[in-house]
């Protein structure tokens, strides 16, 4: 019996063309979400959380939190992946900020259901994650900052990416409901969930 694997297909870059689209595509999609949760008085995890409890607090606008709370995480990007990735990922998160704000002069939600809202915008962020992911861009944030301790600590990114998550989640309680933090855990859930199915190497070549 022939036990030997089937060599994986030799990876193809992608286009300038096509990690511009991706970079629109993905940053709408999340930019999409972060208006669900804000809709609903939700929030999630990561830097765009932190964003969310700043903006709660201070009525500054969401967008511009979005952009400036993931400054200084550049240095670790650039440290940790390098100039081509932390540029990606620059004009990601302004892109996504623009969509932020200009996005609500184009729809506005007449009902939408909390939980609905937590799990579909969940749904929604993880995809244009997953699409920045494969175009070599991130939305900056812990995230890279993780990557950066794994390299230099030693540190688990896994394991420093859930326990900044859930500091920031329990952050939320200042300015949300235990019922909203719930449902906000439950869309944090509904964006690692399609990451992690779909998010591996031994299933994508794009490069």
């Amino acid at each position: 019996m022939d036990t030997q694997r089937t060599p994986l297909p030799a990876a193809v870059p992608h286009s300038v063309f096509e990690d511009t689209l991706g970079l629109m595509t993905g940053c709408l999609f999340v930019a999409l979400a972060v208006l669900m949760f804000r809709e609903s008085q939700l929030f999630t995890g990561g830097t765009t959380g932190l964003a969310f409890v700043l903006h709660y607090l201070s009525g500054w606008p969401l967008g511009a939190w979005l952009f400036v709370v993931n400054l200084p995480f550049y240095v670790f990007a650039w440290l940790a992946l390098g100039p081509v990735f932390t540029l990606k990922s620059f004009v990601a998160v302004g892109l996504m900020s623009l969509y932020v704000e200009a996005l609500p002069s184009l729809l506005s939600f007449g009902h939408l259901d909390p939980a609905f809202a937590a799990v579909m915008a969940g749904l929604l962020a993880g995809t244009g994650i997953l699409i920045l992911i494969r175009h070599g861009a991130s939305l900056g944030g812990i995230g890279v900052l993780a990557i950066y301790l794994q390299k230099t600590r030693g540190w688990r990114a896994g394991t420093v990416q859930m326990g900044a998550d859930v500091l920031i989640l329990l952050g939320g309680l200042v300015v949300l409901s235990p019922l909203q933090l719930l449902l906000s855990v439950l869309g944090a859930v509904a964006v690692n969930l399609v990451i992690g199915v779909n998010h591996r190497t031994d299933r994508y070549f794009g490069v």
